[in-house]
């Protein structure tokens, strides 16, 4: 039988240690950490996702704060709005939740954001900081991921991975994060041709396609890591009720050494590493440039001058 690798705990963990950074902060007499989170519109499940971010940063000690805007808002006032954040030192993150009504433009907006501000890691800068090594925020669910990985595998280094899935927000950055760790990737799609026996090599899958159940027992070998990000809600055919079921088919597949559940495993994930992206920023702007280096001075050299391997 698999290892299940339990999201929640994990989860529970590191917000035990960003609020214990939170406080090491206030206690040094600096500004205590805010989060901004904006709701344009009804959406439902947006409406249910901002009440537990602003629930969590109660938890560990984050200021939070929101602002539920009319469906009708017009794209000049929401970018008004994200202007004023940018400039208030007492927000250290935005979030803009999406999706956004058809009027608004989400890139524009998305962009708006200061990436020093942008916790989602979304801004077109950060993303360019995450595949180039050089620093940055990095997006909550890929960070999650990792931190997820890092329970079950103490050293990624030569490692097998395949990434299915080739989205901005998981699949991309997941590569970049595994290929900064020394891991061999590939990156498919549901469109990959050989595509189960290219994920039957593989020492770490990680599944984010979207598309239920895709990952069969035969897909995988003995001993992977499977990281299942995918989540759908389907009907279960015994039982006439819906379920929820992840990108991998979870049965089949406890050959395997280590496996994430759906729910329970990536999700949890996600909110902590938010909080712990808004902390980072509260650090950093606490430490200032006193220095007189660069933000990301210590991040990791990938440029080409670097010794060939």
């Amino acid at each position: 039988m698999a290892d299940i690798i339990d999201g929640r705990a994990v989860a529970r963990d590191l917000d035990e240690k960003t609020k214990a950074r939170v406080d090491a902060l206030v206690a040094a007499g600096h500004p205590r950490p805010g989060l901004t989170v904006i709701l344009v519109g009804e959406d439902g499940a947006s409406q249910v996702y901002v009440r537990r971010k602003i629930k969590a940063c109660e938890k560990v000690g984050i200021n939070s704060s929101e602002h539920r805007l009319p469906a009708d808002t017009s794209q000049e006032d929401l970018l008004k709005l994200i202007d004023q954040l940018n400039n208030d030192p007492a927000v250290h993150g935005i979030l803009c939740q999406v999706p956004l009504p058809d009027h608004i433009d989400t890139r524009l907006v998305l962009r708006s954001i200061s990436p020093d501000k942008d916790v989602d890691g979304f801004h077109p800068v950060n993303v360019g900081r995450l595949s180039t090594g050089t620093g940055g925020i990095v997006p909550c669910t890929p960070l999650g991921v990792m931190i997820l990985l890092g329970t079950v595998i103490d050293d990624l280094k030569g490692k097998d991975a395949v990434v299915i899935g080739k989205s901005n927000i998981v699949g991309k950055p997941v590569a970049n994060l595994l290929l900064d760790a020394e891991c061999t990737v590939t990156v498919t799609h549901i469109y990959t041709h050989n595509l189960p026996a290219i994920a039957k090599k593989a020492d770490i899958i990680v599944a984010a396609a979207g598309a239920p159940e895709l990952v069969k027992g035969s897909w995988v070998k003995d001993g992977a890591v499977i990281i299942d990000v995918g989540i759908t809600r389907i009907m279960d055919e015994a039982t006439g009720k819906e379920k929820l079921v992840g990108d991998v088919a979870f049965d089949e597949c406890q050959h395997a050494k280590a496996i994430t559940p759906v729910p329970g495993g990536v999700g949890p994930m996600t909110i902590s590493c938010l909080l712990a992206n808004t902390v980072q920023v509260a650090e950093r702007v606490a430490q200032g440039n006193d220095n007189g280096e660069s933000d990301y001075a210590d991040a990791p050299d990938r440029s080409m001058h670097t010794s060939a391997s």
